[in-house]
């Protein structure tokens, strides 16, 4: 059976798109895949293997899981209650809160980091809050240590955690909450059975993209943390720019391609899984 005219039509316009993504992500990949086992005697996994038989490769992938983990945790405590908030403000309060929210998006992360560097110095803002309130005696060092990290690195993903799980809050009727209410359900009660299922499809994408975005992170941990605290994405960069290993570097990038993708993947699965359940 041939296609109709206006299938043909709808393919056309997504042609520029597909060509665009062919360009710009499928070719770089494949290139990048092909150099990772690029070896002058013929197509190799030995760098593949090199790295993965490094105990120090290990702790690097530790080192990026659970920065990625505990800056997903954080985000998702904070931003849980943040689109409730949003979600229930008022009208000129509600767009000031998103402003407040989507307004830090236009400047570049570098820009954040660097200024995350400077509040987070013993003399910052940071310490000067904290002796200042007497919760600590003397400055607290932050700069160049893991929990100065995760703080900027919260700071930077925050937004999108919010916005998937303000976008699902928006969308729950309150009458169903009204309801479990005059049927006598007690507020803890009513949010685990009624309100927490409504959102987590909300929750679930923006762990994807908290998770995705903070395992893959480069700019902030160079900044905030160093080269003491290597993590994949900085060890690719010191593949590349300084061992000249491009192979090295290619392999790395790889297994922390698969590991980025396997989030994804599994976030779409859990959200395809819970909307079956539900």
């Amino acid at each position: 059976m041939s296609a109709s005219p206006s299938s043909s039509r709808i393919g056309l316009l997504a042609l520029p798109a597909t060509l665009y993504m062919l360009a710009a992500f499928a070719i770089p990949l494949a290139l990048l895949l092909f150099t990772s086992v690029s070896r002058p005697e013929g197509l190799s996994l030995a760098a593949y293997r090199e790295f993965l038989a490094d105990d120090y490769s290990w702790k690097v992938i530790g080192n990026t899981l659970g920065v990625a983990l505990q800056v997903t945790l954080i985000a998702l405590l904070i931003g849980y209650p943040v689109a409730f908030a949003l979600a229930h403000a008022s009208g000129l309060v509600q767009a000031i809160l998103l402003i407040a929210l989507v307004l830090p998006l236009s400047v570049g992360v570098v820009v954040k980091a660097f200024s995350w560097s400077i509040l987070l110095r013993s003399n910052g803002v940071v310490n000067s809050a904290l002796v200042g309130l007497g919760i600590v005696d003397q400055p607290v060092r932050l700069i160049f240590t893991e929990a100065g990290l995760v703080i900027g690195a919260v700071n930077v993903f925050l937004p999108f955690m919010v916005l998937p799980i303000y976008s699902v809050v928006k969308l729950i009727d309150q009458r169903l909450v009204e309801a479990a209410s005059t049927l006598g359900s007690s507020p803890w009660h009513r949010f685990r059975t009624v309100v927490w299922p409504l959102t987590v499809p909300g929750v679930i994408a923006g762990v994807s993209f908290v998770f995705s975005m903070a395992v893959s992170m480069y700019v902030i941990p160079s900044l905030l943390i160093g080269e003491r605290y290597q993590t994949l994405s900085t060890l690719i960069a010191r593949s590349f720019l300084f061992m000249r290993d491009r192979p090295r570097g290619a392999a790395i990038a790889v297994l922390l391609l698969l590991i980025a993708l396997t989030v994804v993947l599994a976030s779409a699965w859990l959200a395809r899984r819970y909307r079956r359940l539900t």
